[in-house]
């Protein structure tokens, strides 16, 4: 019941639709057995006419259609039972399309609640994730999911239908053989329910293995110029030739056990069907009515081997994926609980009803909305801990930015500017504290907050996409507003590069701009913060890895947008925060002095180390 509950959890389907599944499993199983149930009395018929005499509904029948030959009424019955095979079979094909349309269906939506629930985690949730986790989960384990979970346990529903009808049928027609065949099939069962544990484990194994060599592939390809420079390719495959073989081992044992239950219930099966009808001949009491009894259970067979068969391989087949299932249903229930925790944080000092209202009935509008700025942002004692850490990152940090400042966060590594402007990118949401624009908090209006603020990290994320798509990064093209674009270029001092170029904005730059140079993808982040029209640039380290002269460059794209841009920079070089208004030095999660870049700089008021 605990697999079933987590499979309706991740599937997410409405009661209605699985309702509809079984409906139609348990319609083709009866007509499977309504088949199959006509064939017996068919050959009876056939090697015996009389027995139409015999039968009420069969003699009724004779005489209102009129025929006068038993032959050819017995041809008319056996022409009704063809119809009634080929009606089966059709609609046998009609659910089984309907049921992997639903199922593929459901990987789509799968997929998209993945992509969702991690796209709307917390940011913590991302800092402890290995992105291979992830990948693999969206890629890959949805796709297993629905292949090796979903279907295999709708099929399982299936055939327990077919089998539990086709049962039934057998019993009214040689209620000892029936026992004996039920017996046959739980003594195939059995070796199969032993070596459950183990089929479970060779499903862990291949999970794992196949997470490891999405994150070792993403390790070497990532670093392919460090790999190739300092020569460790064989590093890398000697990793993956581990897991890779470790894969190999567990797939192979479990699709080689897989065999089995074909193999067995047939051998079984003709077991039963030989022993049956030599008991039969042995007592003369049951060679009467030998050849129906034989027919029905001969057509039954034929049905019931792969039934029984697929049922004990699509238990196996569930078994071994179990890690998959559990691995799905604990992200996306975590995710579930992180996000109601998150909502509940970034809710502080407003209604809940009143933000779930806004959520409900003006989302779209609040993706877009940007909240008014029109004198200062103010930290009010913001204290902030990492999830499990022994001590707080920021400890009662305030301070005031005012419209068209820029400012300085300076200090050792591990001082807390980076985690004071993940909390002010709204990131990360503080323990204790606000952040409030011209006196309101931030945190009723979060993604509003967020809409007013461009992000420019020391490595910027470039798609393998034309400058335009860059630097509009998330505008569909065709959306694509060449005035704000040409504005942002130009800006960014990026319009004597795209002059250069033969393809000018339509440039492609390459997976991560490697065809571009350090400087120039630093400008096209400014240019993607200037597109999307943000009124306050955080840089986090934005010219660190940058040699003299392109800092020089990218420092006069920021002067330029000084008294019209609200400017958060986090800097190592102290080159880089010469013009900016006012300087805060850090320490231990604390500000711990300020002042002008001479006071500070050049007066030697920063902490050595």
């Amino acid at each position: 019941m605990k697999y079933l509950a987590k499979f309706l959890y991740v599937i997410s389907v409405r009661q209605t639709e699985l309702t509809l599944i079984i409906f139609l499993f348990l319609t083709i199983s009866l007509l499977d057995a309504v088949g199959i149930g006509l064939v017996g009395p068919f050959i009876g018929l056939a090697v015996n006419p009389g027995l139409i005499q015999k039968n009420d509904i069969l003699s009724s029948l004779y005489k209102y259609i009129g025929f006068q030959d038993t032959n050819k009424f017995i041809a008319l019955l056996g022409l009704i039972i063809i119809v009634t095979f080929y009606l089966k079979s059709f609609f046998y094909y009609q659910i089984q399309n309907y049921v992997y349309k639903f199922c593929y269906a459901r990987q789509v939506k799968l997929r998209l609640r993945l992509m969702d629930a991690y796209l709307s985690a917390p940011y913590t949730f991302h800092l402890r994730t290995n992105s291979a986790h992830i990948l693999q989960n969206i890629g890959g384990e949805s796709a297993n999911f629905i292949y090796s979970i979903a279907i295999p346990l709708l099929n399982s529903v299936a055939n327990g239908f077919v089998l539990l009808v086709l049962l039934l049928l057998l019993a009214k027609t040689d209620f000892v053989a029936t026992v004996s065949v039920l017996g046959l099939l739980l003594v195939a069962i059995v070796p199969f329910h032993y070596f459950r544990h183990s089929v479970a484990r060779w499903g862990k194994e291949g999970l794992e293995a196949n997470t490891e060599t999405v994150r070792i592939t993403n390790h070497a390809i990532g670093g392919l110029k460090e790999t190739k420079v300092i020569g460790c390719e064989e590093f890398f495959k000697a990793q993956l030739n581990g897991q890779t073989n470790k894969y190999a081992k567990a797939a192979s044992r479990f699709h080689v056990f897989q065999l089995l239950p074909r193999i067995v219930v047939e051998t079984l099966l003709i077991t039963f069907v030989v022993g049956f009808v030599s008991l039969s001949l042995a007592f003369e009491q049951r060679a009467e009515s030998l050849v129906s009894v034989l027919g029905i259970f001969a057509i039954a067979s034929i049905r019931l081997m792969p039934s029984a068969s697929q049922l004990i391989a699509s238990m196996g087949l569930l078994r071994n994926n179990e890690p998959t299932l559990d691995r799905l249903y604990l992200d996306l229930k975590e995710l579930e609980v992180s996000e109601a925790r998150c909502l509940a944080e970034k809710t502080r000092g407003a209604a809940l009803e009143s933000f779930n209202q806004e959520n409900s009935g003006h989302l779209k509008s609040l993706k877009t909305e940007t909240l008014m700025f029109r004198n200062r942002i103010t930290l009010d004692r913001i204290s902030y801990c990492y999830p499990a850490a022994a001590s707080n990152a920021l400890k009662e940090v305030s301070l005031t930015i005012h419209k068209g400042e820029s400012i300085a966060l300076i200090g050792k590594s591990g001082a807390g500017k980076t985690s004071l402007v993940d909390v002010l990118l709204g990131l990360l949401i503080p323990q204790s504290g606000d952040i409030q624009v011209d006196g309101f908090s931030i945190y009723e209006r979060l993604r509003s907050w967020q809409n007013l603020i461009g992000y420019i990290p020391q490595s910027i994320f470039l798609i393998d996409d034309t400058i335009a798509g860059n630097i509009a990064f998330g505008v569909p093209y065709n959306q694509i507003d060449q005035r704000k674009l040409d504005n942002a270029i130009r800006l960014a001092q990026l319009s004597e590069l795209v002059a250069q170029l033969p393809e000018g904005i339509q440039t492609v730059v390459g997976e991560r701009g490697t065809l571009l140079s350090g400087g120039q993808r630093q400008r096209i982040g400014i240019a993607r913060a200037l597109y999307h029209e943000r009124e306050v640039l955080v840089l986090d380290e934005a010219t660190s890895a940058l040699d003299n002269e392109t800092e020089q460059l990218i420092s006069e794209s920021i002067r330029s947008l000084s008294g019209t841009k609200t400017i958060i920079i986090i800097a190592h070089r102290l080159t880089t925060v010469k013009d900016c208004d006012r300087i805060y030095t850090m320490s231990k999660g604390q500000i711990i002095n300020s002042g002008s870049y001479q006071e500070i700089v050049l007066g030697n008021q920063i902490p050595q180390s």
